[in-house]
Order: structure tokens, then C-alpha cells, then sequence
């Protein structure tokens, strides 16, 4: 995939990863890699720039003996990971277009 075009779609992972359930900022990365192929580096400025609009709020729960720092949605992030998904279906229906069979002389794939 496209280098841009993933880190168009990082925020919208994010929000989502966290709209399904609390949590850690490890877990969330790792979700991310493993759908998008981006480094785990990628994703820590993700979250910060994140939280700090507002979209998270953070507590900390203890595991192992060590604190995690967990997010959680905001009533704001819901409203962002809405409007990602209404911009998401319009991209959807351009790509369905640009994906139907092709045109003369060309092979379908």
C-alpha cells in the first residue's frame, strides 16, 4: 500500500482500535502493524497528537507490577471516528468503481 495513503488511514485505525475497547498503547500498535505494515514508531506520535486534540482520555492500571497507560474514547473521538467512516464509504465507492471490469482491450482481473 501506498506509503500516504496508510498514513491517511493511521488515525481512523487508531480511533477504531480504541472505540472497540480501552486500551494499552502496545496493543493498540500492534493491531496497526499488523493491518497497515507501519512501525510501531509510527504510531506512539499517532496516539500523543491524538490524546491531545482530545480524542482519548488515559488512566493508568497496574499489570506485572508495572503501570500501562490505557485510552480511552471520547464522546469527540466517536465523532472523528464517524466522520473517518462517512469519507471512508465515498473513497469505498471510488474504489468499487475504479475495481469493476475493465474496459475494452483490456484483461480482467
Amino acid at each position: 500500500m501506498d506509503p500516504q495513503l496508510k498514513k491517511g488511514l493511521l488515525d481512523a485505525c487508531v480511533l477504531a482500535a480504541i472505540a472497540r475497547e480501552d486500551a494499552y498503547g502496545y496493543r493498540v500498535t500492534q493491531e496497526a502493524v499488523a493491518m497497515l505494515g507501519v512501525s510501531e514508531s509510527a504510531l506512539y506520535p499517532v496516539l500523543r497528537r491524538l490524546e491531545k486534540q482530545g480524542c482519548f482520555e488515559t488512566y493508568s492500571r497496574e499489570y506485572g507490577g508495572r503501570l500501562r497507560k490505557y485510552y480511552r474514547i471520547t464522546p469527540f473521538g466517536l465523532e472523528r471516528l464517524r466522520e473517518s467512516r462517512m469519507q471512508l464509504k465515498e473513497v469505498s465507492r471510488v474504489i468499487d468503481y475504479i475495481m469493476q471490469e475493465k474496459g475494452k482491450g483490456e484483461e480482467q482481473a
